[in-house]
């Protein structure tokens, strides 16, 4: 078990429409739930914050980096706990399509089982994404 929490892993996907649409689609945070099941089944903005109440976390805010030209859809997640959890995501042209990368990081405690079961999630939802933005 590595629970130094310093280990990253970059899990990408390609999708077959523009970066400038991906990147649309994947900064609305109301889209999280039809791609990013691990946030929940819902998210409403309450105020200036968006709130996942159904999360299989617990109650959880979501902060997405300003808008951008970059492609940088870097977001915090803030936990029941107070912990907040930093998940930096890129949205990279690439020819006529994109590719996404979300980098993962092992928090600390994690055991090498729930950082792998972790990884199988992440690469569930960007290809909930790909689906999804394919098909339109």
């Amino acid at each position: 078990m590595n629970s130094t929490g310093k280990e990253s892993r970059h899990l990408g996907i390609h999708i077959d429409r523009s970066a400038a649409d991906v990147y649309a689609y994947a900064s609305d945070p109301a889209n999280l739930p039809a791609w990013a099941h691990g946030l929940g089944a819902t998210i409403e903005k309450v105020a200036d914050t968006w709130i996942a109440d159904s999360s299989p976390l617990g109650r959880v805010t979501v902060a997405f980096t300003p808008d951008n030209d970059l492609g940088v859809l870097d977001h915090r997640v803030t936990l029941p706990s107070g912990e907040t959890v930093h998940n930096p995501v890129r949205v990279i042209a690439d020819g006529t399509g994109s590719e996404v990368v979300f980098t993962l990081r092992r928090q600390p405690g994690t055991t090498d089982a729930d950082f792998e079961r972790d990884a199988g999630l992440v690469a569930a939802d960007l290809a909930r994404l790909k689906g999804l933005l394919e098909s339109d």
